[in-house]
C-alpha cells in the first residue's frame, strides 16, 4: 500500500504589518501589498530562512500569525528524506549568505515547495523585490533594504511602530473642561440671583456670563443640515495635513540611510504628533 501523503502548506506573513500598504503609494507610486516572509509548513513543524534555516512547531515561530495560508499540495517525500535535503542545501542558506533582494526566505520556501511537490509559491511573493527596485523611489530605499537585511540575517523580526494615546494628557483635557464648566455656571448663578434680589450686576460680571453663555443651538437650514449628515467633517483638512506632514518627516528621514523602515515611521509620527500634542508614540526597543 502506497505510503499516506503530507499536506503542505505555505504561511505567509507581512513584516510590516500594513505599513507597505498605507506608505508605498505616497513613497514608491505603486501600492504594496505587504513586505512578505514565508516559511513552509509539513511534518507539523514550519521551515523558513532566517539566519540560517530554522524550523518550529506550527504556530510558535516568531513570526506570529499568518495572514494568509496557501494549499501547495500534498507530498510522499518521508520526513527522514526531507531532513537530509535540508543539510545538502543548509551551505546554500546560512546567515551570511541572505540577501534581501536576491536571496531570501522566499526563495527558500520556493527551492523546497519544489523539492516536496514540484510546484512554485506564487509569483507576487517571488517579484517583490523586483518590484520594489523598479519604481522610481526604488533606490532610495537600499539604505533601508540594507538594514532590514542585518535584521533578518541575525534571526531577528522586524519591529513596527505601536502608537498609543497619551491617558495623562486625556485626563488634563478632561478635568480642565470640567473646572472650566462649573466656575462659568457659578458665575451665571450669581448674577440670576442679583437680578431676582433686585440689585444691579456690575458690567464686568455681565460680560463674562454672556462670554461663558452655551452657543444657540442652530435652527432652520443649519439643523436639517446637521440631522441629515450634509456637514463635512470640520477635522478632515486637519487630519489631511497631518498625514502629509508625517510623510514628508518620513521620506526625510528615511534619505539618511540610519534607520529602518519601521522606526524611521515611528520616530517621523512622534515628531509630528508632538508638534500638535495630540498622541505620545512609544517607539519600538531594537
Amino acid at each position: 500500500m502506497a505510503e499516506e501523503g503530507h499536506k503542505v502548506t505555505l504561511n505567509v506573513y507581512d513584516l510590516s504589518q500594513g505599513l507597505a500598504r498605507q506608505l508605498s503609494m505616497t513613497f514608491l507610486g505603486k501600492v504594496i501589498e505587504g513586505i512578505w516572509h514565508t516559511g513552509v509548513v509539513v511534518y507539523g513543524n514550519e521551515y523558513y530562512f532566517g539566519g540560517g534555516i530554522q524550523h518550529a512547531p506550527v504556530g510558535t515561530t516568531p513570526y506570529g500569525k499568518p495572514i494568509r495560508v496557501i494549499d501547495l499540495g500534498v507530498t510522499h517525500v518521508p520526513k527522514d528524506v526531507f531532513e537530509m535535503y535540508l543539510q545538502e542545501i543548509s551551505p546554500r542558506y546560512r546567515a551570511e549568505t541572505y540577501s534581501l533582494l536576491t536571496h531570501n526566505c522566499n526563495n527558500f520556501s520556493n527551492e523546497v515547495a519544489q523539492f516536496l511537490v514540484g510546484s512554485s509559491i506564487p509569483d507576487y511573493i517571488l517579484q517583490l523585490p523586483n518590484e520594489v527596485m523598479s519604481s522610481p523611489m526604488g533606490a532610495l530605499l537600499m539604505p533601508m533594504i540594507q538594514n532590514l537585511e542585518t535584521t533578518l540575517k541575525a534571526g531577528v523580526v522586524p519591529q513596527v511602530p505601536q502608537f498609543r494615546p497619551s491617558v495623562s494628557a486625556q485626563s488634563s483635557q478632561s478635568s480642565t473642561v470640567s473646572v472650566s464648566r462649573s466656575s462659568n455656571s457659578a458665575q451665571r448663578k450669581e448674577v440670576d440671583n442679583k437680578v431676582k434680589a433686585g440689585e444691579q450686576p456690575n458690567s464686568a460680571e455681565i460680560k463674562t456670563s454672556e462670554k461663558t453663555a452655551p452657543p444657540a443651538k442652530p435652527t432652520g437650514a443649519q439643523e436639517k443640515s446637521s440631522s441629515n449628515g450634509a456637514v463635512a467633517d470640520p477635522l478632515g483638512d486637519a487630519r489631511a495635513k497631518v498625514q502629509e506632514e508625517i510623510s514628508r518627516e518620513f521620506a526625510t528621514i528615511m534619505a539618511t540611510g540610519t534607520l529602518r523602515a519601521s522606526e524611521a515611521a515611528a520616530l517621523a509620527t512622534r515628531k509630528v504628533m508632538q508638534k500638535y500634542g495630540h498622541l505620545n508614540v512609544v517607539m519600538p526597543q531594537s
